[in-house]
């Protein structure tokens, strides 16, 4: 009988918080009410604890695991993301008797049909979706969908400069300030953009869920504007117009997707987990951006409606 390593004592004996796979790929195909099903290519990362005794895991067990799950729950569509991470993690602890925990994330690309805001030209756009399953052998469990979509950020801080030193050159011309103030109200302010990421993820249990496309609608608010594939010359112009009217700091993103988000899901939970990330890709600089907050949504209506309360008590 060939030896089997894994089960040897490790020269090193401590314990493992995570050993598993990444990017491990498959077709899942997921069912829409009253509509064709969507195929998405995903990509599959599990892991399991391993403890100080055991030199190693078996890995091939992990392929086998997301093999025979897929193949058993996408022998027709599926409803939720969600439910497969869980059965996948569920089966990660039943093959890995050693193992306390399991953790499963699927991630897809989904392929959206959208039009243009001015000429209603078709297009497509890519937005990233999650399912992310944590179990544990306690009973302890997190489950998590989320999306990634993308969009145009104009910075506040550099169109301030701009208009301040146009208001200055106007003013050398002669024009009186309130002419100036009426020409730079009108005509949008030059600034620099960021193509930007936003990333929201929401806690979803049996009793609370949360759809897709309504993440991706809270996700897009975040920023200035969307983006678009294509683009006719009307088309381009409204882009640019809306988003230098529509300015935000990254760290504005993220305030607003969690303000968007608590509209979005009124119901939802106080203890429901949310994760919410902007990361911005500079222009003008050599760096990125990034904001973040993880809180629960009880978190997140505390702080909001003390705010909007301070601001109330201010005005008055």
């Amino acid at each position: 009988m060939l030896p089997d390593v894994q089960l040897l004592k490790p020269e090193v004996p401590i314990g493992l918080s995570r050993v598993g796979a990444t990017g491990i790929k498959k077709l899942v195909e997921v069912q829409r009410e009253g509509k064709r099903p969507i195929i998405l290519i995903s990509s599959f990362d599990v892991f399991v604890d391993l403890p100080a005794h055991l030199k190693g895991v078996n890995l091939s067990r992990n392929f086998e695991v997301i093999d025979e799950v897929i193949e058993a729950l996408t022998a027709k569509p599926i409803e939720n993301i969600e439910d497969l991470v869980v059965e996948i993690a569920h089966h990660l602890l039943d093959r890995h008797e050693y193992a306390t925990k399991a953790e499963a994330k699927m991630t897809s690309e989904l392929i959206m049909r959208k039009r243009t805001p001015k000429t209603k030209q078709r297009t497509q756009e890519v937005v990233k979706i999650f399912g992310e399953a944590s179990l544990s052998r306690s009973g302890k469990k997190l489950v998590l969908v989320g999306v990634e979509v993308t969009g145009i950020t104009a910075c506040p801080c550099a169109q301030e400069l701009v208009r301040a030193r146009s208001a200055e050159k106007l003013a050398e011309l002669g024009m009186d300030e309130g002419l100036i103030q009426k020409i730079l109200d009108t005509i949008p302010v030059a600034s620099h953009n960021q193509r930007g990421k936003a990333t929201l993820k929401v806690q979803v249990t049996e009793n609370f869920k949360v759809p897709i496309a309504k993440l991706i609608e809270v996700a897009k608010s975040s920023m200035s504007y969307e983006t678009y594939e294509i683009l006719k010359r009307e088309d381009e112009l409204e882009v640019v117009e809306i988003a230098h009217r529509n300015t935000r700091f990254v760290e504005d993103s993220v305030r607003i997707m969690a303000m968007e988000l608590l509209k979005a899901f009124p119901d939802a939970p106080d203890d429901i987990l949310a994760f919410l990330k902007q990361e911005n890709e500079e222009s003008i600089h050599q760096h990125n951006v990034v904001a973040e907050r993880y809180a629960t949504f009880g978190e997140l209506r505390n702080e909001i409606g003390s705010a909007n309360a301070s601001g109330s008590d201010a005005a008055n």
